[in-house]
């Protein structure tokens, strides 16, 4: 009897999932891959509603009262989940003192998506205190997404019982499946690579095809844009300006101990092996970075990109023993060239830098100094040009003999355009800033 009543519940949930779905799918036609992407599975065991990227768990008699309620909040709740798959909420893996503010982080962000969507069917007014909420976020970060939203409550540590309004407030379904299905060394992979490519096509269609239709979902289209950015290692990145050469040194891990010790055996002291005396090793040489220094580009950015510069070229390992580093200042002129030939001398800059210029924008007048430094002889082999700026000026119309890279700081994480010729790194704040 027990079954049977159970049987007739999960039928009804069926047929409110595909109600919600077809509703959702009129307002959303860019949704339609998303929309089907998770596999309605009921649980009793389960409180409220949950998924682990594969699947959507739910309660049934929580999705039944749900649905009592009227449909806006099924279609909330379904659409809420459908979000944390899309922004890889689900995916990533949290130490457990991070889980509570990981979890109300991405509950704001899905829900501050949900409230800006103007749809009838998802039409749930915004109370005086979320609006608050979400006001507050706004001056602090230019997008409400996941990361930005956790770095912020981390950083300020809310009181418990502001921690748990929020709580009341944004929290719809559970993330209990979120650790529990991804409890192995990494999460599944190929779920992943699915809701990614959902997300690739769905950016795309938005600023392509259904243009009227993401009118008024300005918050999605930017949690997509956030999370749609590259991610980039920026100690990698710099690794493109080494130069591969031969140091003298053992090589021991081209060495093969077995050929030694049978020569040692078979000749008593004549080994039929020995270690290389030279390794091939990728160390910086010489090259520039250009710092922008215009009013445009603020100083607290400046100072904290070389920051995380001198971090990496500080190491040891990261030199020969003789490297030319010229770190100029430039905004519409150039202000300034400091050139750096050792350890101690790229410290001593770095403590008493301060920034020159705070004009206009225009990368030419540096291009033409180094090209003069070149024609000098100043360096021995300019291997690149690296030029730190928030990306608004002018780019010079040849190419220059040397690798250029131009680092971007972008708040609004808007695509940046550059010459063909030219490497782009965009990096966020988390990238110049490890506390944020």
């Amino acid at each position: 009897m027990f079954e049977d009543a159970l049987l007739e519940k999960v039928d009804i949930c069926n047929e409110i999932l595909v109600d919600c779905r077809n509703q959702l799918y009129l307002n959303l036609r860019f949704l339609d891959v998303a929309l089907h992407g998770l596999r309605p599975e009921p649980s009793m065991s389960l409180g409220t509603a949950a998924t682990d990227g594969l699947v959507f768990r739910y309660n049934p008699e929580f999705l039944i009262g749900q649905y009592k309620a009227g449909t806006v909040p099924v279609n909330r709740c379904y659409l809420h989940s459908i979000l944390h798959c899309l922004f890889h909420h689900v995916f990533q893996r949290r130490e457990e003192e991070e889980l509570l503010y990981w979890n109300l982080a991405c509950d704001i962000a899905v829900e501050y998506i949900l409230d800006g969507l103007p749809l009838r069917c998802l039409r749930n007014p915004p109370k005086p205190y979320r609006r608050a909420v979400y006001e507050g976020l706004l001056k602090k970060i230019p997008v409400i997404h996941g990361e930005g939203v956790y770095h912020l409550l981390k950083k300020a540590e809310p009181d418990i019982r502001v921690t748990a309004r929020l709580v009341q407030e944004f929290t719809v379904d559970s993330h209990e499946l979120w650790q529990k299905e991804h409890s192995g060394p990494k999460p599944p992979i190929e779920q992943q690579n699915r809701w990614q490519d959902i997300r690739d096509k769905m950016e795309t269609e938005l600023e392509t095809f259904s243009k009227e239709a993401a009118e008024g979902s300005k918050g999605l289209q930017e949690q997509l844009r956030v999370e749609n950015r590259e991610r980039y290692d920026y100690r990698d990145f710099l690794k493109k300006f080494c130069v591969l050469k031969e140091e003298m040194q053992v090589d021991l891990d081209s060495f093969d101990y077995i050929f030694y010790n049978y020569g040692m055996e078979l000749y008593g002291n004549m080994p039929l092996i020995e270690h290389q005396e030279t390794r091939e090793v990728q160390k910086i040489e010489d090259f520039v970075i250009v710092i922008d220094t215009s009013m445009s580009c603020k100083t607290a950015l400046v100072q904290k990109f070389l920051e995380e510069t001198y971090s990496i070229l500080s190491q040891s390992e990261s030199f020969y023993r003789r490297f030319c580093i010229h770190i100029v200042q430039c905004d519409e002129r150039v202000q300034s060239d400091v050139v750096i030939e050792s350890q101690k001398q790229l410290a001593e800059y770095m403590e008493h830098f301060q920034v020159q210029g705070m004009g206009g924008t225009d990368f030419r007048p540096a291009f033409a100094y180094v090209d003069a430094l070149l024609e000098k002889k100043r360096f021995q082999k300019l291997r690149g040009l690296i030029y730190f700026t928030d990306g608004y000026g002018i780019y010079p119309l040849k190419k220059p003999v040397y690798d250029t890279a131009f680092v971007f700081f972008r708040e609004d994480y808007q695509d940046v355009d550059v010459p063909p010729w030219a490497i782009k790194l965009i990096l966020g704040e988390e990238e110049l800033n490890h506390e944020y």
